[in-house]
């Protein structure tokens, strides 16, 4: 395992640090050890999600919070509009349909985002007590305009359900001023910790709904449960607290770092990552405008596979790297950006994509991918 290189987009390599918080002695759930550290968690990720609401933690992965989002603000039978533009909005119409929900779906070309017109399109002859959106759609590498769809809707009766999983703390968020309802977010992504604890933010607007007992049956993610408890400091069940004292340590080391070089940061080693893969060859797959800097998505060649990237990546290298298992499988693999990396991993991962490349029969030119990628660094790093 000593050459074993976590390059995913998610869950992504743990910083030493964390590693060894999350290794501290087992502290009681209800004790004022635990109970400082849940204050100050909720404290520093306020910012790093862009509010002033309270911040609930849960046991749980990404999945569980796009569900417990939902089950707090829908009752049967009640429309919501989902934006497939990824594998995760379609997660999410996989959910609200097991829910009993009566599910619309803006349909938009995956590598593309939706856009606050087709949001508002749909809306303005549409009663949703929803409106979902992909933050950071990992599967593609495409950004949403949280921003202008958040306009859309910050005067009407819907409620804009937004996952970030894989976006919070590497992709801006602006949640109080942007207008998002909920944020559904987890620990093992640019957060930099194991996966294991769910993150939910919400506005006053989705307390009104949340608030209501006609909503769909909760009890363990009742999100009226943890409002309550959060005011002792506590959750209202048990806590992951070895995971919680990582996610302590992991937002010490952002505000340490200072969010604004953070987010800058992941936009540069994702830059030189695309400007490395670009010279090899490999060419970007999103077409949106708001790209990720959390994931570096890329189109694989006609005359190779991506499974066979990833799997002589991993067997000859050690170097983890994501295919896709949806309908994109074998033409694009992706790359984390996300959470502690440096322009040393970026590096490392074109070397060896170099190498790869080059055994499968695809020509490159002795690098090239590392040369590209060290200008883009040097230039990033004069402009600031």
């Amino acid at each position: 395992m000593k050459d074993y290189r976590l390059r995913l987009p998610g869950p992504t390599s743990v910083p030493e640090r964390v590693r060894q918080a999350i290794a501290r002695p087992v502290l009681s759930h209800r004790g004022p050890e635990f109970t400082e550290i849940l204050r100050r968690s909720e404290e520093m990720l306020q910012p790093v999600l862009g509010t002033r609401n309270r911040v609930f933690f849960f046991a749980s992965s990404g999945t569980g919070m796009m569900e417990a989002a939902l089950v707090n603000v829908l009752a049967a039978g009640e429309r919501v509009l989902i934006s497939t533009h990824g594998q995760f909005g379609d997660r999410f119409v996989a959910i609200a349909g097991a829910l009993g929900a009566r599910v619309d779906t803006l349909d938009i070309p995956w590598g593309l985002a939706p856009t606050a017109s087709q949001v508002e399109e749909r809306v303005r002859s549409v009663d949703y007590r929803a409106v979902v959106v992909v933050h950071n759609e990992s599967s593609t590498g495409v950004v949403a305009d949280l921003a202008a769809i958040g306009a859309v809707l910050r005067e009407r009766n819907a409620l804009l359900v937004v996952d970030s999983v894989s976006g919070l703390g590497g992709v801006e968020m602006r949640q109080d001023e942007w207008g998002v309802d909920i944020v559904a977010s987890a620990s093992q992504k640019a957060l930099m910790c194991p996966p294991g604890v769910g993150v939910i933010s919400m506005s006053d607007k989705a307390w009104e709904t949340v608030n209501r007992d006609d909503r769909l049956p909760r009890f363990y993610w009742d999100f009226r449960k943890a409002r309550a408890a959060v005011e002792k400091p506590e959750t209202p069940f048990t806590t992951p607290v070895s995971l919680m004292a990582g996610l302590h340590e992991a937002l010490e080391m952002i505000h340490e770092e200072g969010l604004p070089h953070v987010l800058a940061r992941h936009q540069t080693v994702s830059r030189a990552l695309r400007a490395g893969c670009a010279a090899l060859g490999l060419a970007s797959y999103p077409k949106a405008e708001k790209i990720s800097s959390t994931v570096v998505c890329l189109n694989v060649p006609e005359n190779l596979n991506g499974k066979d990237i990833v799997g002589r990546l991993k067997e000859r290298y050690g170097t983890v790297i994501a295919g896709s298992r949806n309908k994109l499988e074998g033409r694009v693999i992706r790359i984390g950006t996300m959470g502690c990396v440096s322009a040393g991993d970026i590096l490392t991962d074109l070397a060896h994509l170099e190498a790869t490349l080059r055994e499968l029969g695809w020509a490159v030119a002795p690098g090239a991918g590392m040369a590209a990628a060290a200008a883009l660094l040097q230039e990033e790093s004069y402009a600031r």
